[in-house]
């Protein structure tokens, strides 16, 4: 700071002024001048590169008033368009494609849905991996467009609720169990086969078992015996022609008495055989094949 002293003469007089004695600068000079330039500068810089990264990364990720990139939000949540990779567990309420798209899920190891309850225990599991489809819970179903249930799987048992169960490979159904339908039926010029190859076939009804084949033949064929019985009734065969070609026939009468005409006869044991027909039953003369 200058200090000036002001003196007041008359005009025409002249008075030396007395120099300075004291004199302040103020300011930064020197090189503090210079180190406050090059962190302005530097300062400048940053500001700069900093600005210029962050409109970068918005023009990368794809920023807007809508969302970023794909992912779009509105009021009804969020929507992904095209493909989307998630790196860590997503946690969603609702996942649902557009109308005119289907939604896709895709892993390289497995796909994986877990239902929670409130104290984040896993109450449901769905696990889709590269060989089989895993299903994790206390109940499981299928059901048609309208509502429907059409498969139905419990601990207490499974369900088919569909009016009409159709098995179309060349081997058929295989059954480790017993199994409880009201009709067992092939398609249409298919031949309908029952067949137990090491045990044996069964079939009870509480009101009887009605076996029809409209157009063809039906054969029962066993390595041991085939039992017809019927503990209240009578057995009926009712047809145009009843054959046993394989009847063991007793010994023939005198030629011309039966004039091709045989009686079938039954042994104690249920065994069949054929006599001779004659005017009375000649069944007593040939009982020896009972033995």
């Amino acid at each position: 700071m200058v200090r000036e002293q002001y003196t007041t003469v008359t005009e025409g007089t002249h008075i030396e002024r007395p120099e300075s004695q004291h004199v302040y600068k103020i300011g930064i000079y020197g090189w503090r001048k210079r180190c406050l330039y090059l962190f302005v500068l530097f300062l400048l810089i940053t500001l700069v590169v900093n600005l210029a990264l962050t409109i970068w990364i918005l023009k990368v990720m794809w920023f807007s008033p809508i969302g970023m990139g794909h992912l779009h939000v509105s009021q009804d949540g969020l929507r992904l368009e095209g493909e989307s990779e998630f790196l860590f567990p997503l946690y969603v309420k609702e996942i649902r494609s557009r109308v005119d798209s289907y939604l896709l899920l895709q892993s390289t190891q497995n796909v994986t849905v877990n239902a929670r309850n409130s104290e984040g225990e896993v109450t449901g599991r769905v696990k889709v991996g590269a060989q089989m489809v895993e299903v994790q819970s206390q109940h499981f179903q299928i059901r048609s467009e309208d509502g429907k249930p059409l498969f139905t799987a419990e601990e207490q048992g499974v369900m088919i609720g569909t009016g009409r169960l159709r098995v179309t490979g060349p081997e058929g159904a295989i059954f480790e169990h017993s199994v409880e339908t009201p009709l067992v039926r092939a398609d249409p010029f298919e031949d309908l086969r029952l067949e137990s190859p090491t045990r044996s076939l069964s079939m009870d009804a509480p009101r009887g078992v009605h076996i029809q084949a409209h157009t063809g033949k039906m054969e029962a064929l066993s390595q041991m015996d085939i039992i017809l019985q019927s503990s209240d009734g009578m057995l009926v065969l009712d047809a145009e022609t009843v054959g046993l070609p394989k009847l063991k026939m007793g010994t023939p009468g005198p030629s011309g008495s039966s004039k091709g005409f045989y009686e079938i006869c039954v042994c104690p044991d249920g065994k069949l055989y054929l006599s001779a027909a004659g005017e009375a039953t000649t069944c007593e003369e040939h009982s020896h094949i009972c033995l």
